[in-house]
């Protein structure tokens, strides 16, 4: 099975930062699974590293002020492309982004501030019928697929 993967959890640095966060039980999976590495961000057009963006009011704008909504849209339209060609049924995205958030995202305030929401990459896949985990959530699709 082909697991769409957000490509900083599996230690590629192409986080805002420059940075991957790779998380060890996400990279077990690659024994069991086949995992589909996607950065929207940069599939978007935007480089690593880069400013923090976040959502506010609708948009993502960057810490400076800068619209980037429409690199978050092209993104999220490119990624959905890889999960469809792949037949990903599931998608394991990083948590509080701006584009792989799920349930959870930054406020748009940039003072670390969560509330309730989705990121642009993870609400289309949702809404195209793709069940998005984060990193902390995933165990869940294990029990949901192992049945």
């Amino acid at each position: 099975m082909n697991i769409l993967v957000s490509a900083c959890l599996l230690g590629l640095n192409c986080r805002y930062d420059g940075k991957g966060q790779p998380e060890k039980k996400v990279l077990d999976l690659i024994e069991k699974y086949n995992l589909i590495p996607v950065c929207p961000e940069v599939y978007g057009g935007l480089k690593t590293p880069r400013k923090p963006a976040e959502i506010k009011e609708g948009k993502v704008v960057t810490v400076l002020g800068e619209d980037v909504t429409e690199n978050f849209l092209r993104g999220a339209r490119e990624t959905l492309k890889i999960a469809e060609l792949f037949k990903c049924p599931y998608a394991i995205l990083k948590e509080r982004s701006p584009s792989c958030g799920f349930g959870r995202v930054y406020d748009g305030t940039f003072s670390g501030k969560i509330i309730f929401g989705n990121g642009i990459t993870a609400d289309l896949l949702d809404k195209k019928g793709i069940k998005v985990f984060n990193e902390n959530t995933f165990e869940k699709f294990l029990t949901e697929i192992e049945k």
